[in-house]
């Protein structure tokens, strides 16, 4: 175990770094400086702010300095926002992203299979076909739709949730919807087709002639096999939902890390641009290497395939 760990250890750390380096130099390969659009500002001070920020130096020293400072995880600086660094930036939104989408994920995780039982335990029935309708739907529309289309429909016209702010509950419910109908709907069908694939196996037909309950047939047998293509996927959904959150945080109005990076890309900020890349491509390789952990755990065979290798 501790080598596959330090062997996983290291595979983040180089993945990581080659993320680093292909933001890095792909950012600064965008015409122009954060200070062009600075027009009451003299070409002499533009130089001096370019100076102070290293953006006069050649790209690879700017380079290896960047990597200086992220060692010692400073980000740095914003220079739209001088009283401001990258890393307060990064405390002040990083929360409200993340409760936004861990809500999301952990409702359309559970309503997902939730739906993906029901409609797999009542195969080609009113249910199934009804589960099966939404979760085409849901994956057809997408998260920025689903927004306007709640705002439009439950906000404007009902008039009974509030549209823009992240101050009460009350506001995290359309923007949850927005992004948790996606996922939700890819979870269910893949549960239901999972859950009928075993559901046929000689092991459960097994446990219903030793006379066991269809709840404990279902959860403790059937389920937990069948939750392993859900967990597979699982680490792609998160990231398309931590990701997605900066659109949906936009409609929304909602002052998470959206806000500052759509920000910092139309700014060019570039400190800011490089904090919330490395920050969330950081986040996003610890879950994934926390859903092969949950993966082993569900599947004992991983376990055992290693120890016949030996």
């Amino acid at each position: 175990m501790s080598t596959y760990l330090l062997k996983r250890l290291l595979a983040m750390v180089i993945t990581l770094w080659l993320i680093v380096t292909l933001t890095f130099f792909l950012m600064h390969t965008i015409p122009g400086s954060p200070f062009n659009e600075e027009r009451n500002t003299s070409e002499m001070v533009q130089q001096n702010l370019e100076a102070h920020y290293h953006l006069n130096e050649p790209l690879m020293v700017q380079y290896l300095l960047y990597l200086k400072s992220l060692i010692s995880l400073d980000f740095g600086p914003s220079i739209t926002q001088p009283s401001q660094t990258v890393n307060d930036l990064l405390g002040r939104g990083f929360p409200i992203s993340f409760e936004l989408g861990m809500t999301t994920l952990i409702i359309a995780v559970l309503s997902g299979i939730i739906l993906g039982v029901l409609a797999a335990l009542r195969h080609n029935g009113i249910i199934d076909y009804m589960a099966m309708t939404f979760a085409v739907l849901g994956i057809s529309i997408p998260n920025f739709v689903m927004a306007t289309l709640l705002i439009q429909q439950v906000a404007v016209t009902w008039g009974i949730l509030p549209v823009a702010t992240w101050t009460s509950w009350r506001h995290m419910i359309l923007p949850t919807l927005a992004l948790a109908t996606g996922p939700m709907a890819i979870i269910a069908r893949l549960t239901r087709s999972s859950m009928l694939e075993v559901l046929t196996q000689d092991y459960i037909r097994t446990a219903r002639a030793k006379g066991l309950s269809p709840f404990k047939i279902v959860v403790k047998h059937a389920l937990r096999n069948a939750l392993l293509p859900v967990v597979t996927v699982l680490g792609t959904l998160a990231a398309g939902i931590l990701t997605g959150t900066f659109v949906i945080e936009q409609i929304f109005a909602i002052p998470g890390m959206g806000k500052y990076f759509v920000e910092s890309i139309n700014q060019r900020d570039y400190p800011v641009i490089m904090g919330t890349t490395v920050f969330y491509s950081a986040f996003l390789i610890v879950m994934l290497f926390l859903v092969d952990l949950a993966y082993g755990f569900l599947d004992p065979r991983i376990k055992l395939h290693k120890k016949e290798a030996k």
